[in-house]
């Protein structure tokens, strides 16, 4: 699975330089194939390829634009299988999830694209005047391993639907997926150009990306401390800068609620992509009254978990992404065990049935507090912590101690009490007993999880200017 050429300007062309990085299965530890790692160079011949190719991709009518993204959606479908199949070996993710979720939430991005495209009024009489919506310019994307294709899908599909161009540099840990979508893209017949792609590491291809003078827009996910550095390096520029970052999200169940059902939801929802999720709800807030049966139903969720080789269907939970990550897990357990939390369920190390890969034990705290380590941080592995609250106005006290803004959960028999209570959360979503994700509505953070929106037609606006006209007769 050896990709060292990168995609720029309608071709497949080889790098600047001969540096290159492997690409781990997580599972196995094992190297599954290679990537050339990126220059400023490279950087800088995709961007001016996206430059030359603005002028005229812009221009294209929305017809036009519909055909090529239906010609993606055709050969996404057509290999959704590989991509799943992909992104389990280099990121781990059970072959099952990858399928259900993985590939599928990426595919029904470039599909919600193309319905928002279908109708969005890019010119609108307003008043005496006239207000256009017209493409930003050449939009350099900076994607994570935690949703190789999704985060990918969420900013190239909607960049693209608007005409605008791409320089994308996904994670260099999890890149194999995003090379197969090149492949897709580059078979759709879309113009040279539009679309290109450069891998390598963050402090190279990242930085370059970000400090650009042809980029006009940069779109980032990935942690807090990245995305800092990301809009340091954009502000000489002045490019717009989309971020969605880290998050520490509360899940409060109300005294109402059924707490055993609540209880097992929450650590499954916390677990999902082996607790690899900036919104997962890792933070979990039980009546004081409630202590002993939370911690009985989290044990017998954790219970429920299949954990193993994630090319097996049976499989629930894989490993972790990499053995840093795996380490710093590890780490912050230690925390919780040091500052007094009490062990619930799971605990430090490997399991004993498992002789390789980054695998955890999933794992629940009760007992937490608000100031320990593993109540402020984000983890992102299977780690639960379980918090106490007195009244509801402390539940939400305690919802919004944090940096962070990305999601909050509400469990209530009464969702209009569940409502009001919503209001009062400070993050960009809230979701109402167990409420599915949704990709049409609008995703993005308060505070340090980042500003602006993806998904629908939010989405589609952040790579948009706003243009008024004046004088023209109505």
């Amino acid at each position: 699975m050896d990709k060292l050429k990168f995609y720029i300007d309608g071709a497949w062309v080889e790098p600047a330089g001969a540096a290159t990085a492997g690409v781990t299965n997580p599972a196995t530890e094992e190297t599954v194939g290679r990537i050339s790692l990126g220059s400023a160079a490279d950087v800088d011949r995709a961007a001016r390829a996206a430059r030359r190719a603005f002028a005229s991709y812009s221009a294209t009518s929305v017809e036009q634009r519909l055909g090529w993204l239906r010609g993606i959606i055709d050969g996404f479908r057509a290999r959704l299988p590989e991509l799943a199949r992909t992104m389990t070996l280099e990121m781990g993710a059970p072959i099952t999830f990858s399928t259900e979720r993985q590939a599928t939430v990426a595919l029904f991005h470039f599909e919600e694209a193309a319905r928002v495209l279908a109708g969005f009024p890019f010119e609108e009489r307003m008043g005496p005047g006239i207000v256009r919506h017209e493409p930003i310019g050449v939009c350099g994307l900076i994607t994570p391993w935690n949703w190789p294709l999704n985060q990918v899908a969420s900013k190239v599909a909607p960049a693209m639907s608007t005409g605008c161009t791409v320089v994308l540099k996904p994670s260099e840990i999890a890149p194999l997926s995003a090379m197969i979508l090149a492949e897709i893209i580059h078979d759709s017949g879309l113009p040279a150009g539009v679309f290109n792609l450069v891998n390598g590491d963050g402090p190279t291809v990242g930085e370059a990306l970000a400090s650009h003078p042809e980029i006009d827009l940069v779109s980032f996910t990935g942690s807090t401390g990245a995305g800092i550095r990301v809009a340091t390096l954009a502000a000489p520029t002045v490019k717009r800068v989309a971020q969605e970052l880290g998050g520490k999200s509360a899940n409060i169940i109300l005294q109402d609620a059924d707490i055993r059902a609540s209880v097992m939801a929450g650590v499954h929802a916390c677990y999902t992509n082996a607790g690899q999720n900036c919104q997962s709800p890792t933070r979990m807030l039980v009546h004081v009254s409630q202590r002993e049966a939370a911690f009985d139903a989290a044990r017998a969720a954790v219970a429920t978990i299949r954990l193993g080789d994630p090319m097996q269907p049976e499989t629930t939970l894989g490993p972790l992404v990499s053995q840093g990550q795996f380490d710093k897990v590890q780490k912050l357990i230690q925390s919780g065990i040091d500052e007094g939390a009490t062990l619930v369920a799971g605990g430090l190390g490997r399991p004993a049935e498992i002789n390789r890969g980054y695998y955890v034990h999933p794992t629940v705290f009760g007992d937490v507090t608000r100031q320990m380590t593993i109540a402020r941080e984000e983890i992102f592995g299977p780690v639960l912590s379980i918090l106490a609250y007195d009244t509801e106005d402390e539940a939400i006290d305690i919802a919004n101690d944090t940096p962070f803004g990305l999601a909050g959960f509400i469990q209530s028999g009464d969702p209009d009490h569940a409502l009001k209570l919503a209001k009062r959360i400070r993050a960009g979503r809230v979701y109402l007993n167990g409420a599915p994700f949704d990709r049409s509505l609008p995703f993005g953070g308060y505070k340090q999880s980042g500003n602006g929106r993806e998904f629908g037609i939010y989405g589609f606006r952040e790579y948009l200017e706003v243009k008024a006209v004046l004088g023209y007769p109505g």
